[in-house]
């Protein structure tokens, strides 16, 4: 039986020991931004305030909300969308987007995130 050679090889990360850092949702534990080729990385995000609007022109995000308060909400495009525990959104490249509310989610980032490619509409330039 022959062997496939593998382009990508199997990648862990455990977000008990990734720092967080601060990011326009809120804190941001990153995994997989370092492992060369990798197709997403998976962001960790607390959201204690009210996130600032931005949007990404390449990369599409998908949020799953693991937990949160009463009267969370997430804003794509000046919309506001109820959500609460369980439920997913994807943001695609363009879409203008923030958290509103407590909440913890896990965002699944495609292409693997960069942060060159963080928006905000009230600069010229990147965050």
């Amino acid at each position: 039986m022959s062997e496939t050679k593998r382009a990508l090889a199997p990648a862990f990360a455990d977000f008990a020991e990734i720092d967080p850092v601060r990011c326009p949702c809120g804190w941001a534990s990153r995994a997989l931004t370092d492992v060369p080729g990798a197709p997403v990385s998976i962001h960790r995000v607390e959201i204690d305030h009210e996130a600032r609007v931005h949007y990404h022109r390449r990369q599409t995000e998908t949020y799953y909300f693991l937990e949160c308060d009463g009267g969370a909400e997430v804003e794509l495009d000046g919309r506001s969308v109820p959500v609460r525990a369980g439920m997913v959104v994807m943001i695609p490249p363009g879409v203008r987007h923030r958290a509103v509310g407590k909440m913890t989610i896990l965002n699944v980032v495609s292409p693997p995130f960069d942060p060159a490619d963080e928006w905000f509409d009230d600069e010229d330039g990147l965050a």
